[in-house]
């Protein structure tokens, strides 16, 4: 199913749950239906974010790593991860925007002033693996291939053979050190971003009347 198609379905659907909410069936004014339209769009940009924050960070990227040879494995993540940061920033900007909108800063309550800050938190947490962590692993990690490929290294599965080059190679152990201290910057901001989606994951259940 192509891209479009699935685009198409999902919309219908979501036509289809607003045409048989309780607000068609009830007269209800232009403020009510913003409020419902900014909650929405809150949930949906929320869920999308906290679900692909999950997904990258705990199954997706293990699975690959440990079934992709390393350069692969790299490579499609030089891919995916702009393509990532840029999905989850986009997301939570629009959570932080339709939650900033439904409680005022100066009319919300404690709680409500720290839930709008783990949303930017967040928000802000991706932008900075987006513009700056990001471009920096990438661009490290294709230094590390190059000299990887000089040493025949790099369609195996793990780093196992990178760790034993490096022992005898001070180019590869420096680059070693560098990529890891850029990327583990990199997974901070991801793990805050996910933190933070977390505690307002919490927040929203305790809204909920099931």
């Amino acid at each position: 199913m192509a891209w479009l198609t699935r685009f198409v379905v999902a919309l219908t659907f979501l036509a289809a749950g607003v045409l048989f909410s309780p607000e068609t069936f009830t007269s209800s004014s232009k403020s009510q239906t913003l409020t419902s339209t900014l909650k929405l769009a809150h949930l949906l940009c929320f869920s999308t974010a906290w679900g692909a924050a999950l997904w990258v960070t705990f199954i997706g990227g293990i699975i690959m790593f440990k079934n992709l040879p390393r350069h692969q494995f790299g490579n499609l993540q030089s891919k995916m991860f702009p393509a990532y940061f840029s999905m989850v920033g986009v997301s939570c900007a629009v959570s932080v925007a339709a939650f900033g909108y439904l409680h005022p800063w100066k009319a919300a309550a404690a709680a409500e002033r720290y839930q709008l800050v783990f949303l930017v938190a967040s928000f802000l947490c991706n932008l900075a693996n987006l513009f700056v962590f990001t471009p920096m692993t990438i661009q490290t990690m294709k230094q590390r291939h190059k000299v990887e490929r000089e040493q025949n290294i790099g369609d195996e599965i793990g780093m196992s053979k990178n760790r034993e080059v490096a022992k005898t190679n001070p180019q590869l152990a420096a680059i070693n050190k560098k990529f890891g201290m850029i990327h583990g910057f990199s997974s901070l901001c991801n793990i805050l971003s996910f933190g933070c989606l977390a505690m307002h994951s919490w927040y929203l259940a305790g809204k909920l009347n099931l």
